[in-house]
């Protein structure tokens, strides 16, 4: 019997969405956009200590070969050819910092992800050598000096890691972000691998210039960062290097396929929203929250706590285009707590469930600052709490109160941007995991009380990857021209309460805000020993009763 004909496609582009809490393979058709196979793993986090974030680098690379490899196989079931694969574009979480030896290709330390908290110490010394009538780093950087940003942990790597001192003295380091880890091993590692970024993974380090688009002098120096150990700075869609496949990869069609396209995730799905134009938003729910607006060819700069980034540079001779972002570092993460800290709930759809049953949190609110606050408060000292709390208040009601928080959050972060920019979106559009929850996506829109879009195909991240590594020159199997762009079909959720009642609300949210402030002192939060409990006696013992109570009341089925 002959062998079924495989299905005749335009070209394919492939994705690699690296985030962080798992990461994806997925395969789009460069004439359609439709999404045609993917895979997901989902990826450990690690947390030494109290603040700290850490994954293995390896472990994530070791995904990213997995998910290739079950997404071809996905392709060969649907009879798609994966020789049709013409090129792969890189979206990564951004900020996570690793360093590795280039002649061995191991990681000299577990990746520090974005979240950490490790650095305040050294961003308190740091501030203290800022002028305070001249902030360069924010003048040249569009950010404010925060524990977010690689520059800091970079420079934790070389005060306190042996092997990574070592190597940087014997010449064998390479620093990169998650899109340089990834695109070195995936081009030959220690085999000649590429060792680049592009420009929005760049402007998330501190190091570097977003009006001239190059490392900086003199905040390598003000950090002391050796700049022989940073990657080559690239636009966001060009031919970096040619896949190499690993020797445990069995998809060896993709050898010699180019990597072509690099986005940091948020400019990636801003890209994959198709904002393009002055004035367009787009607001992602992943792990954190961002809300990022297209500024144009003009840096704009925030007087109310957001960044100025890097938007992206779809080529070589293409212009930068320039963003004002509001991010929020706690979102997901805080229903992944739910699930896997407290056990309130098995899968993280759940939470959808939970919270139905009740409609309301019943005057329960909830600040998970896990990670301090960031945008637009900036404030490291905050921590996580659960308020309102009464003796009728149930996990339907915390579950509910946890979707809120992220609803909130983004209104703060929208409410910035009004300000900075001057003219009210009339519209939200969404994309990421989160906004499969229908209830977030009502309370969004009533919480904002103006109209929630979402794509019917929320891999928004994954597909401006896509686009750039297919627009690229010597790639041109996508088009990027607005007649060609495929048109998207969207869901919309309009507020379905009074203005009234969302304003009372949000004052609600926003003095328990107040009441997250101030918990943690630097030695506290960078020791991870006992301290804590002497520094912290009533935060401690509020979330403590709070946990005990819902285990006790979880244990005993009335929760």
């Amino acid at each position: 019997m002959a062998a079924a004909k495989k299905a005749v496609l335009g070209p394919l582009v492939g994705a690699v969405d690296q985030g962080t809490s798992s990461t994806r393979f997925l395969v789009f058709n460069s004439k359609t956009a439709e999404l045609l196979s993917h895979h997901q793993v989902e990826i450990k986090q690690e947390f030494p200590r109290e603040g700290w974030v850490e994954q293995d680098p390896m472990e994530i690379l070791q995904s990213v070969y997995e998910c290739i490899e079950k997404t071809c196989e996905k392709l060969g079931q649907l009879n798609i050819d994966i020789s049709n694969i013409k090129a792969i574009g890189v979206s990564n979480q951004r900020e996570t910092t690793v360093v590795w030896d280039k002649l061995t290709g191991e990681p000299l330390y577990n990746a520090v992800v974005w979240l950490d908290l490790r650095t305040q110490s050294t961003v308190e010394i740091l501030s203290k050598r800022i002028p305070g009538n001249n902030n360069f780093v924010k003048s040249k950087t569009g950010l404010p000096l925060s524990t977010y940003f690689s520059a800091v942990k970079l420079r934790w790597l070389l005060d306190n890691v042996t092997k990574v001192q070592k190597a940087v003295k014997e010449d064998r380091a390479l620093f990169g972000t998650i899109d340089s880890w990834l695109i070195w091993s995936l081009t030959g590692g220690a085999n000649g691998g590429v060792h680049c970024t592009d420009v929005t993974n760049a402007s998330r380090t501190m190091l570097f210039n977003i009006h001239s688009l190059e490392w900086d002098k003199d905040l390598c120096e003000f950090f002391d960062i050796p700049m022989k150990i940073l990657p080559n700075v690239r636009s966001s869609s060009e031919i970096y290097g040619l896949m190499k496949i690993s020797h445990s990869l069995k998809a060896g069609a993709l050898e010699g396929v180019p990597i072509s396209g690099c986005l940091g995730d948020q400019s990636a799905a801003l890209v994959g929203q198709m904002c393009f134009q002055d004035g367009q938003a787009k607001n992602t729910y992943g792990t954190g929250c961002f809300l990022l607006c297209n500024t144009g060819r003009k840096c704009v700069f925030s007087d109310h706590g957001l960044l100025t980034t890097v938007a992206y540079k779809l080529g070589r001779d293409k212009p930068v285009y320039y963003a004002l972002e509001g991010s929020v570092a706690i979102a997901g993460a805080v229903i992944r707590w739910l699930r896997d800290n407290l056990g309130i709930i098995k899968t993280s759809e759940e939470i959808e469930k939970l919270a139905k049953e009740v409609g309301t949190s019943y005057g329960c609110y909830f600040v998970p600052a896990f990670s301090g606050l960031y945008a637009p408060y900036w404030e490291p000292s905050a921590r996580g709490i659960i308020c309102g709390l009464t003796q009728f208040t149930n996990k339907c009601h915390v579950a509910f109160a946890a979707l809120e928080a992220v609803c909130f959050q983004t209104r703060e972060i929208l409410d910035a941007m009004n300000r900075d920019c001057g003219i009210p979106l009339s519209h939200l559009q969404v994309d990421g995991g989160m906004t499969n929850n229908k209830i977030l996506m009502q309370l969004q829109a009533d919480i904002l009380y103006i109209p929630v879009v979402k794509p019917s195909m929320p891999e928004t991240t994954a597909l401006g990857a896509a686009m750039a590594a297919g627009a690229a020159e010597g790639v041109g199997v996508w088009s990027l021209e607005p007649e060609d762009l495929s048109a998207v079909t969207m869901e919309r959720f309009e507020p379905q309460i009074n203005a009234e009642e969302s304003e009372i609300r949000y004052s609600t949210w926003k003095k328990a805000v107040m009441k997250s402030m101030g918990w943690v002192t630097t030695q506290s939060s960078e020791s991870g020993d006992p301290s804590i409990f002497c520094s912290l006696p009533l935060g401690f013992f509020i979330v403590s009763s709070m946990v005990m109570l819902i285990g006790a009341r979880y244990i005993s089925g009335t929760l």
